[in-house]
């Protein structure tokens, strides 16, 4: 019980738990929220309210916003966007420890599990996103929609296999070593502040190395294709396509071999 199989029968296996993954996502996100009054307006209002905190400190006490053409829209992204991320990585991490008693009592592929939270957050998150466009177009300046929003969901493809392959490769971390998980909460913090999420990246045009980096980040790649696609009609820098492809690929890649190497380990008391 527990045995690790092949990697390509591992992945067939898989595939056929897709209903399992699905119920599991859905199941939980009806039962999130029962025990706030609001419910799941939660989900809109908690982006809501951090994008008006930042906005308040970074574009109006520090003036972070200078410059930026539409800032408000631009800083509405830029957290909608990455919460996403930090709540699908944060969550699938935990996806293992959080379900040791059932993968303790049945047998199947343990890769279901962070699976399914990234399903889970991705659905969960179709109505702050619906909320995003909205706040875009009703906002001033208020955008127009064009064809290029539609780019929108090849972006949020490649941010969700980036999210899933971050997310095994951490709960297997995870499993072995509790103590990621403050590492983890620091991490996403720091990420959150070098992806340009409420300031422009031209900042810092002088300071090459840091420029540089900045466009190795695939959240800045994806905050930046999203913001070029959304509210200045441009179809994203073919650069930052190719690397948040690069991560998105590679991470699942990475991230998927290093949690199956360590299947049969995941039902052990530690």
């Amino acid at each position: 019980m527990g045995a690790r199989p092949h990697l390509f029968r591992y992945i067939g296996q898989l595939f056929t738990y897709r209903h399992f993954v699905l119920f599991d996502a859905r199941a939980r996100i009806a039962g999130s929220s029962t025990n706030d009054s609001l419910g799941r307006l939660w989900m809109v209002l908690n982006p809501i309210l951090n994008g008006a905190t930042y906005f308040l400190v970074f574009g109006i006490l520090l003036g972070t916003g200078r410059g930026i053409e539409n800032f408000i829209g631009y800083l509405i992204i830029g957290v909608f966007m990455f919460r996403y991320t930090t709540s699908a990585v944060t969550s699938g991490s935990k996806s293992i420890v959080g379900n040791r008693a059932v993968i303790r009592a049945f047998s199947f592929p343990r890769a279901t599990l962070p699976i399914a939270v990234n399903v889970r957050e991705l659905l969960s998150n179709v109505p702050t996103f619906v909320m995003m466009f909205i706040l875009i177009l009703v906002i001033p300046p208020a955008e127009d929609i064009s064809w290029t929003w539609l780019l929108f969901f090849p972006v949020l493809a490649l941010q969700f296999i980036m999210n899933l392959g971050i997310s095994l490769f951490l709960a297997r971390m995870v499993a072995r070593w509790n103590d990621v998980t403050h590492l983890i909460a620091f991490g996403t913090r720091a990420w959150l502040y070098i992806s340009a999420v409420f300031f422009s990246v031209e900042r810092f045009e002088d300071t090459p190395l840091l420029i540089g980096l900045m466009h190795a980040n695939p959240m800045f790649c994806v905050l930046d294709i999203t913001r070029d696609a959304l509210l200045y009609g441009g179809v994203g820098d073919p650069g930052r396509w190719l690397v948040l492809g690069g991560w998105a690929l590679g991470s699942l890649v990475i991230g998927g071999i290093v949690f199956w190497q360590a299947e049969e380990t995941y039902g052990r008391a530690q």
